[in-house]
Parts: C-alpha cells; structure tokens; sequence
C-alpha cells in the first residue's frame, strides 16, 4: 500500500475548517479495513484533506468521490490523484450537499459515506445526512470522542441526549475504535474515535410525525436537569405523560425512544394546541 502523504510544507491546517489531518498509517488502514471498500462500492469521503485516506479508497472503491471546501486543497487533490478516472472531487460544503442527487449523478443506487469530520460541524452535518438516509448505504466517520460516546449512549447514561435518540431512531449506531491526538497533525487537545452508522431498513419504533419526535427531545433535553413533568409542562400534562409510559418524576434522560416516540403519538403535531 502506497504510503499516506504527510503534511505539505504549502498548506496550513485551517482553525475555521477545523482541520486535524489524520496522518498515523496505522489507523488509516484500521479505517480502511472496517469500511472494506470493493469495486462494487460507491464511496464519498467527506473532508479528504491532503488525501491520506483517499489514496487507500481509490484503490479499491469501484467509484469514489471526496467532497473538500478548502479551495486551497483542491489543486493539491487534483494533481495527486490526476491519473485515476474513478475519482470525482466537488469543491463545496458538505452542510450544503444533496446526497441523494449525488447518488444519482454518480450512477449508484446508495452510496457508502466515509469522513474526518470537523468538530466545528459534526452535529449538524449529522442531522443533514439523515435526511438524506434511503441513500445511503452505511457510514464510516472519525468525530471527537465525547461526541461518539453521546451517538451511542443509552438510557440512563449520562451522555444520552438528543442526539442519541434522534441517531438511534434512524440508525444503528456502533462504535469501532479510538483514535489518540497524536495521529493527526495539528493534535487536537480531544481523543477522537471512529463509528460506524447504518440506516435502519425499518425504523425501530412507529412514529406518526419523526419532527414531532425531535420538536419533543429538543424540549425536553433544553431543560434536562428539570423532571419530564416540568420540562414538558407546556405540550404534556401528567396524564398524556403516563399513557406514554413516562413517569412524570423522571428525568429527559431516563426516558427511551419509544417512550419518546409513544408520547409524540399521543400529542398533536402542532404543539401550541397541547396540553
């Protein structure tokens, strides 16, 4: 396998893009080797940078294309990779994409998605790419721990949140490995980790309006030392609160999805009419 490139002496990484060039081989491969790319495979790396993990992908994705707002990396990209025509680089922001028209303008019924991405931006490039879920077929991303620990968090645990259950209802969510500061230039002052996302086939629970569920979670976790009872007291009284199977005493992070998603069934879509 041809050698990742390491920092070139032109570019500096970028604080605005949150640029943390992953550059230690040895987790490329382990991120290469958990995404086992084939020549079936439709890939899209998000934030290839200088190209480390891209130069792996290449070699075994059937088609891949890496999607890098920095212009001043795109030359770069272009003259490393000139010579192989399975490679489309789309110079934009990865928050502004449509992917399921990227699909389709790549020939592939879903797309497989793979990424560095910014901490600056993870959560809502996440909540971006789940409208975009029937096209795509998995995803691969390196994010800062904490962030991975919240993805993957049930209930009861202290990093259960919004984004929890709002990745759990759409996806399973499975954490792979962690990724020191020192793999990357410059260290970031955070561990990262990898984790692998698969949009469920059928979603785990019956939701009537999943905005209603989000509209629901977003209340009551902006209020999360408060009990369910008071921090939802303008959409659900005590009594719709028990039908959905939540104790009013408990708090927004002891309470499951389909708990959640029992009570959004219970309420109108329009919550300024609850009670």
């Amino acid at each position: 396998m041809p050698k990742p490139p390491r920092q070139q002496p032109g570019h500096r990484p970028r604080k605005r893009f949150g640029q943390n060039f992953l550059q230690d081989p040895g987790i490329i491969q382990q991120i290469v080797a958990a995404i086992h790319p084939t020549s079936s495979h439709t890939l899209v790396e998000i934030g290839p940078g200088q190209g480390a993990i891209t130069s792996q992908l290449v070699d075994q994705a059937g088609k891949l294309a890496v999607i890098e707002l920095d212009r001043d990396l795109i030359p770069e990209l272009k003259i490393q990779f000139a010579s192989r025509d399975n490679l489309t680089i789309i110079a934009a922001d990865a928050l502004s994409v449509d992917y399921g028209a990227l699909a389709a303008e790549l020939g592939a019924q879903q797309l497989r998605l793979v990424g560095n991405l910014p901490y600056n931006i993870s959560t809502p490039l996440l909540f971006h790419l789940l409208t975009f879920r029937a096209a795509i077929d998995d995803m691969y991303f390196m994010l800062q721990k904490e962030v991975v620990d919240r993805m993957a968090a049930h209930p009861g645990d202290r990093s259960y949140g919004r984004l929890s259950i709002m990745l759990q209802f759409y996806c399973t969510v499975e954490p792979l490995f962690e990724v020191p500061p020192e793999a990357f230039y410059p260290a970031p002052k955070v561990d990262s980790a990898v984790v692998r996302l698969v949009p469920h086939q059928e979603l785990p629970v019956t939701v009537k309006d999943p905005k209603l569920l989000q509209e629901i979670v977003t209340r009551a976790f902006s209020q999360r030392r408060k009990t369910v009872k008071n921090a939802l007291k303008s959409i659900a009284n005590e009594e719709i609160l028990l039908q959905a199977g939540i104790q009013s005493n408990a708090r927004p992070e002891e309470v499951s999805i389909s708990e959640y998603a029992a009570l959004a069934n219970l309420l109108p879509s329009d919550l300024s009419g609850a009670q």
